[in-house]
């Protein structure tokens, strides 16, 4: 009876390899991450315990995710999780047994990440904050910020699968409310120092910034620009710290939310039978100190509709 018993506990003691393949390290991720750890304490799982992170950081560049991908399947972790169109892609390529949960893509479906939100299929689901489809509410911000807007930029790294959508959202929309709307294409790090002169030259009243993994990982940078520029902008999360204004998700709580996709898997549940999850609630966060330093007065309706307000 003894041997049951011992194998049922060494089963239930089961420690879980987690794989994170991302865009940026620990430390610039420490938002995301601490929002998946939440979730998975709310579910009772304790990390090392219960679990362990294998993290995987491509550090900005798109080309490391295939090879990081490799490597978790490599390990044969017991499920992955990752963000944006790029890991997505290099992720199914690497695998296609390991449970793959996604925190985020410019478009699933578009993308052939998925079959469909209400059925995934084959090893992937996840959240779909849908990034692309807020580019014209984004707009619409930087509008009522800047009411006199005659010309805006769009910063996007045109080589992302996940972008080109993005831009041609922003130019529809910009567009309709009579504005002109210029891209500024940037591939590199060292491409956004230029791409903030040209915009100047170009007389951009106000810039739009896509989220791609060469922006996310360089987003202190191109606040520092912006300011430095004197350039109103509208990001499409509030990892961009000290930015004028984000509008989006909380990618903190996608994470969490993350966790119970995680648990279902963990219990036995297939991917392709979860469907995926849309946002619950996307936050508009203005920055008032940033905003003063650009000598833009937020108009009240604005203020009204802000989730949240940085003095």
């Amino acid at each position: 009876m003894a041997a049951p018993l011992a194998v049922d506990a060494q089963q239930s003691q089961k420690v879980y390899r987690i794989g994170m393949l991302e865009r940026t390290s620990k430390t610039l991720n420490a938002a995301s991450l601490s929002g998946f750890l939440q979730g998975m304490r709310e579910l009772g799982y304790v990390e090392g315990k219960h679990f362990v992170i294998e993290y995987r950081s491509a550090d900005g560049l798109d080309e490391r995710f295939l090879e990081l991908a490799a490597d978790l399947a490599r390990l044969k972790v017991d499920l992955i999780v990752t963000r944006g169109t790029q890991a997505i892609l290099a992720t199914k390529n690497a695998t296609d047994t390991i449970p793959i949960v996604i925190t985020g893509a410019g478009d699933p479906v578009a993308q052939g990440i998925v079959s469909s939100l209400a059925r995934p299929g084959a090893n992937i689901t996840g959240l779909n904050p849908m990034v692309t489809e807020l580019y014209p509410k984004r707009v619409e911000v930087l509008r009522a910020l800047v009411p006199k807007a005659v010309r805006i930029a769009a910063l996007c790294n045109m080589s992302s699968p996940a972008v080109p959508p993005a831009w041609k959202e922003v130019e529809s929309a910009a567009r309709s409310m009579g504005i002109e709307a210029r891209l500024l294409d940037v591939r590199k790090a060292g491409d956004l120092g230029p791409a903030f002169e040209e915009a100047l030259k170009q007389r951009a009243d106000g810039l739009v910034v896509a989220l791609d993994t060469l922006t996310q990982a360089n987003r202190q940078l191109i606040v520092e620009l912006a300011g430095k520029h004197r350039l109103p902008a509208v990001y499409a999360s509030r990892e961009f710290s000290g930015g004028l204004v984000t509008y989006g998700v909380n990618y903190g709580d996608v994470y969490r939310r993350a966790a119970a996709f995680v648990d279902k898997i963990f219990k036995g549940a297939k991917p392709a039978d979860l469907p995926m999850q849309q946002p619950t609630q996307f936050e508009l966060v203005i920055n008032l100190k940033t905003a003063g330093a650009l000598g833009l007065t937020v108009p009240p309706s604005l203020l009204l509709q802000a989730d949240q307000l940085i003095q």
